[in-house]
């Protein structure tokens, strides 16, 4: 294809789920879109993170569920479940994804998307490019992409990205995990269950640093009774290739284990480093800072829309669609001037990102948690009170013998509202979403108390959360 102009209202870079958001939205609001995508269309999410990640976790856990119920036998084929991954990943083919942008309306142009410019994005489509100009605005949903730490000798060896684990054809006898945030554990345990010997390091003294103390050590705890050699407080050292075989030996002080892959799972950072952001001033492989509209800041003009990952706020699928529909409601109506309602709830500002954010973490048990963390409360100078308890009421009894589990209530004592929740057990990520109603609406405790959860559930530990901060006044 020749060099040419193409104008559309919105131009929209990277197709997975944060930025096939923004262009529907974008799109249902009349304005005209592009969607730009070098890769699959569907992103990092439906291929190599959230879906596979389930799909592989998911059988293992059923089956451990299942098993604390008398009388129960329960067995899997780790092969069935790879074969289930594959399934949910379309084996990597794209076309349904593809179908449904064409049918939505959205102009999907594939290649590389770089800016070149105010309103302008250059799309190497391996033909001789193609150039769009935006009439509105440009949007960024480039998300992330893996890092790797400095370790001596990790450059001379084979390794893991989170991609190879979620997408492996075979069983590894023995993986090494490096981190312990999310993917790390999810992971480790996803191969331990299905026939790995893992050994999982982390740095730091608990899993899942960033969450309430206890969901890490209950983790923790479940993992090192699945068989996973959980290493906290220590550091790979060094990497090197065993002689003589395709093993990895890892240095661990004055200790080494050898491993047949080791998956990294350090972190991310924004995806920025190779998309023309140094055409408008702004600094390649950093966070695009936006408001709560998704604009972003340090480029005049008011075009230029980061979302998801990039924008590097809430670094998770959902709060990423989240910010994408906000965004492509700001554009709308700028683009149509009407009034764009920026303060705090409104329709065009992403609040949700400071202060409810909902996340699982589908281990077993799972940890299911929205808002503040105590720790972060205090340091934002709220005035809090915690409350924890375990999960012990007729409804966990009922769903698995010897149920173990916890949750924790952190209240606004000012304000006599929640900031934070946390739930760690089994089947707990359906507990989720009310406690992400009770924060987002700031729901006086008062109130809570008339919102009977049904027995014998799971959700009855809501009414003894209550009744243990009622005792404690």
């Amino acid at each position: 294809m020749s060099d040419g102009a193409d104008a559309f209202d919105v131009i929209v870079l990277g197709a997975g789920p944060v930025g096939e958001n923004a262009a529907d939205y974008a799109h249902q609001a009349g304005l005209s879109t592009a969607l730009v995508e070098s890769a699959l269309v569907g992103g990092e999410c439906s291929y190599w993170a959230c879906v596979p990640s389930k799909a592989l976790l998911r059988t293992p856990n059923a089956v451990a569920a299942a098993r604390r119920l008398p009388g129960v036998k329960a067995d899997f084929d780790p092969t069935a479940v790879l074969a289930r991954r594959d399934w949910f990943v379309g084996d990597y083919d794209d076309s349904s994804q593809a179908d449904w942008v064409d049918g939505a309306g959205i102009t999907l142009v594939r290649g590389w998307g770089r800016l070149a410019g105010e309103r302008t994005v250059v799309v190497d489509t391996g033909d001789g490019g193609r150039t769009l100009t935006a009439r509105h605005a440009v949007v960024v949903a480039t998300g992330s992409t893996p890092t790797t730490p400095p370790i001596p000798g990790i450059d001379t060896v084979r390794t893991w990205g989170s991609r190879n684990a979620t997408g492996a054809k075979e069983i590894p006898p023995r993986l090494g995990v490096l981190g312990g945030g999310v993917v790390g554990v999810e992971m480790a345990q996803a191969f331990a269950r299905l026939g790995s010997r893992v050994t999982l390091v982390v740095r730091g003294e608990r899993l899942l640093a960033s969450l309430e103390p206890t969901a890490g050590e209950r983790v923790a705890e479940a993992f090192r009774e699945d068989g996973i050699d959980v290493r906290l407080g220590r550091s790979i050292d060094s990497v090197a290739a065993v002689p003589g075989s395709e093993a990895l030996a890892l240095t661990l002080g004055d200790s080494t284990v050898e491993v047949d892959e080791l998956l990294l799972a350090t972190g991310r950072k924004p995806n920025s480093a190779d998309i023309g952001v140094d055409t408008v001033g702004l600094e390649p492989g950093t966070a695009l800072t936006t408001d709560d509209s998704g604009l972003v800041e340090g480029v005049g003009g008011g075009w230029l829309y980061a979302t998801g990952d990039v924008a590097g706020k809430a670094l998770l699928t959902h709060m990423g669609k989240y910010e994408a529909r906000i965004t492509a409601a700001a554009i709308a109506a700028r683009a149509a001037g009407r009034p764009v309602d920026t303060g705090p709830w409104g329709e065009h500002a992403a609040t949700a990102d400071h202060v409810a954010v909902p996340q699982v973490v589908f281990t077993d048990p799972e940890v299911a948690h929205v808002g503040r963390t105590a720790g972060q409360a205090r340091a934002a100078g709220v005035d809090v009170r915690t409350v924890e308890i375990d999960i012990a009421v007729a409804g966990s009894s009922l769903h698995a013998d010897g149920y173990s589990g916890a949750a924790v209530m952190v209240v606004d004592t000012t304000r006599e509202v929640l900031v934070g929740v946390t739930f760690v057990g089994q089947d707990v990520s359906e507990l989720l979403h009310s406690a992400t109603v009770a924060v987002v609406g700031e729901v006086p405790l008062g109130r809570l108390w008339h919102a009977v959860p049904s027995f014998p559930t799971i959700s009855e530990v809501w009414l003894r959360l209550l009744e243990a901060y009622r005792a404690g006044r």
